[in-house]
């Protein structure tokens, strides 16, 4: 059901619309774009008649948390959460960005802070330290550019 080796589903209870219960296992948890939030996949008892006659069998169906209840004492932590990429909150840029000032200098910015957007060049750690040791290169003080890159300069030196 899960392509997670040695996985087993959890146990959880199903409310049936007379409101009795029966024990399934769950699968997975999927956040939807639309809809309902999350969905939860489980396994629901049931028998199939083959030649020799009944076997147990289960079949797989999505629902909602409205449906569910836990039992007391199951761990549901193991159980695999998914989601659509379109929930997703965007990703937030990670390292710093170095931007041209004026005529010959630069500021280096916090990949995310808002003076950054629009341009510049992203660079990793070290390239940013190199940058602020060039004449004229600045970290930003409205992110944590300065806060962060100026005394990881200040530890270096002598060192070299």
């Amino acid at each position: 059901m899960t392509d997670r080796p040695g996985f087993l589903p959890a146990r959880i209870l199903l409310v049936l619309p007379d409101e009795q219960t029966v024990e399934v296992r769950l699968y997975e948890r999927f956040k939807s774009a639309q809809g309902h939030p999350w969905r939860y996949r489980i396994g629901v008892p049931s028998w199939v008649a083959t030649e020799d006659g009944v076997d147990a069998a289960e079949y797989t169906v999505w629902v909602t948390d409205q449906q569910l209840r836990p039992i007391d004492g199951v761990d549901l932590s193991n159980v695999p959460n998914h989601r659509d990429p379109r929930t997703m909150p965007p990703p937030r840029p990670t390292g710093w960005i170095v931007r041209p000032a004026g005529r010959r200098g630069t500021v280096v910015h916090d990949a995310a802070c808002p003076a950054a957007a629009g341009g510049g060049r992203e660079i990793g750690a070290l390239e940013a330290l190199d940058a602020l040791m060039r004449p004229g290169a600045k970290a930003c003080h409205d992110c944590p550019a300065a806060e962060i890159l100026i005394p990881a300069l200040d530890l270096g030196q002598g060192y070299g």
